[in-house]
């Protein structure tokens, strides 16, 4: 990710739209603001994960991601599981090692891609 041409701002999370994604299990709420050059566009997220929440896919997207609240289990392809509490955070690149999200108690998040 190289990050350029991107002028200071603040983001009031509350008055982004978000958009409803569905998984196998619960939904997922996105708030979602794209900064820099359409070239070489970073999207950044504030998610919120239904409680029994689910991924209906095995994402291989990179992201730097955060839990600010309620408590996210990862599972990567090869079988390793994650559990990130409030304040731990993951990252991973493109195509690295896909990856897929759960949660039993629901969780907000806070991702750069």
């Amino acid at each position: 990710m190289q990050m350029a041409e991107i002028p200071f701002d603040t983001t009031d999370w509350s008055a982004v739209e978000p958009s409803r994604h569905a998984g196998d299990v619960g939904e997922a709420l996105w708030r979602t603001r794209h900064v820099g050059p359409a070239e070489n566009p970073i999207r950044v997220r504030m998610v919120e994960y239904s409680p029994g929440y689910v991924s209906d896919h095995w994402c291989q997207k990179g992201h730097v991601l955060l839990v600010l609240d309620g408590e996210l289990e990862t599972t990567l392809a090869d079988g390793r599981v994650f559990t990130l509490k409030p304040g731990m955070s993951y990252q991973v690149a493109d195509g690295a090692e896909p990856h897929r999200s759960r949660t039993a108690t629901g969780a907000k998040l806070f991702i750069v891609d």
